[in-house]
């Protein structure tokens, strides 16, 4: 049974075309009809997934390849490349026996690539090395096999691992060679060879049932949704099983109502899995990831990665603004609650708590694009919310407070290095290593606390015109560093309410940069722009030009006005400080002070200082 079945996981760093991979293997395997109409990156089935070109949740999927008449099953999990999303790979490599390593040609192993790679290496898993993108003009598809090699030594590789196969791909066009002399036509070397050289799932037929579960979903029709691979033995549709949590407690007694593998993108009813398999199961109410689903006469739970804690945390409350309510259609705090539990209850990498008066929710993440993930999707569901700046978690021990350190890895154009190394500096970040890494570019390595990397990447990008990237993971705890400084610039607050008017606008942009245009509608304490200098002032954009029947003596100067500037979801996160928040509706996001009044502005600041 098992003999014919393999399980792999793909791992790779962001936009290193992991996903793209995907959909040509899919193509050649067969799995579509010629005629059939395919989506661009099937597996990103998402519309955030789709817009971004980033891969949020881990999927599974299957192929079935046939080599000397021998049909076998192949196993595909797609991993999420993304550090804030990192909690899902290091639990999906419990479902692999082989692991896919994609890496760019141009580009190299990066952090993120670093990260999952030391956890799949550390469970035993034997890795396969594709160099993919090596058409590009910059790819240099050598070194970067030197450089792999390196990072498997420095990551304590065992010799078999080390004696790894190397394949060159263009996923995009769908081809694959072991020496780039070779002729480019299909990805069948890559097939296999993950038939060669991934072992079959080493199981064990005659234990119980027991199998341990690695994702969590929600589906309309079934409810709970439990993804993970069979470890023991063998279930069938109805059959009594019961989930323990790591420490060997049992969490809920039930039965397997319903069993489904995957076959391509499709979850298909089966009506018995064996060890081995790659499965989701329905039936359970109260089981989550990491927990073993198992037959009632089994004991001891499944060996399983703890989830790592939260680091960052933003507060969420009920939209009272003046405009409250005119955009979206849930806007109370018990629809905002009811959301919130059940996202907590199948992401288990974010944490909830609420307030004591029930009407702001904590929710904590790995990073600002989990949590503004998060918040753009109940965006377009329709909710109205008002967002807090992000603040990281600290940790307390031996009397001493810690807090996350992260490793930032930047590689910008020579001239730009060191505006962004005394930029780092002021964020309390240390540098560990510098070295030119050819074409007029820089790569730098920091140790840097994540308060100081909250609202850095859109000021990154304006200090090297667009042309460096930046790469965060994180680090460790580390003692604290003392405080790191704020936005420095103040706001322009509107000290009105009504629609904004062009003749006002223009009269306000020597005075800051304008996040408003003509027609917008504002209200008082909004912010309407950001201030030249370091202080807060209110400004009137509703003031319109006197007009009178008496002629100028000259002619009017054309009012031209400097486009607004547009800031993401996540970028207007991380931009307020502590006395302001985000407002998100279905169809705006909106700055604005906490308090919007002037006067209870002042009160709260004599009450701070």
């Amino acid at each position: 049974m098992t003999q014919n079945l393999r399980n792999i996981a793909i791992i790779a760093h962001v936009d290193h075309g992991k996903t793209t991979l995907i959909d040509s293997i899919m193509k050649q395997s067969g799995m579509f009809r010629d005629n059939q109409a395919v989506d661009e990156r099937v597996m990103d089935s998402g519309d955030l997934e789709k817009e971004r070109g980033i891969t949020i949740l881990a999927k599974p999927t299957s192929i079935q390849w046939a080599k000397d008449g021998e049909e076998t099953r192949i196993n595909i999990i797609d991993t999420p490349g993304h550090a804030d999303f990192g909690g899902e790979v290091e639990r999906v490599l419990h479902m692999a026996d082989g692991v896919i390593l994609l890496t760019d040609a141009a580009e190299g192993p990066m952090p993120q690539t670093k990260f999952v790679l030391g956890k799949a290496l550390a469970q035993g898993l034997r890795p396969i090395v594709i160099v993919n993108k090596v058409d590009r003009p910059d790819g240099r598809p050598d070194e970067v096999v030197d450089e792999v090699f390196d990072l498997f030594v420095s990551l304590d590789a065992n010799d078999d691992q080390l004696d790894f196969p190397v394949l060159y791909a263009s996923g995009r066009d769908g081809w694959c060679v072991q020496n780039l002399e070779d002729g480019r036509e299909n990805l069948h070397p890559l097939l296999d060879l993950v038939l060669e050289h991934v072992p079959a799932p080493s199981v064990e037929e005659g234990k119980p049932f027991a199998m341990l579960a690695t994702l969590l979903d929600s589906d309309p029709f079934l409810g709970r949704c439990l993804t993970g691979r069979v470890l023991h033995g063998s279930a069938k549709v109805n059959d009594a099983v019961k989930a323990l949590n790591l420490d060997g407690k049992s969490v809920e007694s039930g039965r397997l109502t319903k069993l489904l593998m995957f076959d391509g993108t499709e979850r298909v009813p089966v009506d018995e899995v064996h060890a081995g398999d790659i499965i989701c199961i329905a039936g359970l109410k109260e089981a989550s990831v990491a927990d073993t689903i198992c037959d009632p006469s089994v004991e001891e739970p499944l060996q399983s990665t703890p989830i790592d804690p939260p680091t960052m945390s933003v507060t969420i409350s009920v939209n009272d603004s003046p405009f409250a309510g005119k955009e979206g259609s849930k806007v109370t705090s018990t629809m905002i609650r009811e959301r919130l539990l059940a996202e907590a209850e199948t992401n288990v990498a974010i944490t909830y708590a609420e307030s004591t008066d029930k009407d702001s929710f904590e929710i904590g993440g790995r990073g600002e694009l989990q949590l503004g993930v998060l918040i753009e999707t109940m965006r377009r569901e329709g909710f109205e919310l008002t967002v807090s700046r992000p603040k990281v978690l600290f940790k307390e021990e031996n009397g001493q407070k810690l807090e996350p350190i992260e490793e930032v890895i930047i590689d910008v154009d020579e001239e730009y290095s060191s505006t962004v190394v005394d930029s780092m500096n002021k964020r309390k970040a240390e540098m560990s290593d510098m070295r030119s890494s050819g074409a007029g570019k820089t790569r730098i390595t920091f140790l840097a606390p994540s308060r100081g990397l909250i609202g850095y990447q859109s000021r990154f990008l304006t200090q090297t015109r667009g042309t460096g990237v930046m790469n965060r993971l994180f680090h460790s705890y580390a003692p604290y560093k003392g405080d790191v400084p704020q936005r420095r610039n103040g706001a322009l607050i509107s000290n009105e309410t009504g629609t904004a008017v062009a003749y006002a606008i223009f009269n306000l942009q020597d005075r800051g940069s304008m996040f408003i245009g003509h027609q917008t509608p504002v209200y008082q304490g909004m912010i309407v722009g950001e201030n030249s200098r370091d202080n807060d002032l209110e400004v009137n954009v509703l003031k319109g030009k006197k007009l009178t029947n008496v002629r100028a003596s000259g002619t009017d100067d054309a009012v031209t006005l400097t486009p607004p500037r547009k800031m993401s979801l996540e970028d207007m996160m991380a931009y307020i400080n502590e006395d302001e928040l985000l407002e998100v509706t279905p169809e705006s996001l909106r700055l604005r002070k906490k308090y919007l009044c002037p006067h209870e502005r002042k009160k709260a600041s004599r009450q701070s200082a």
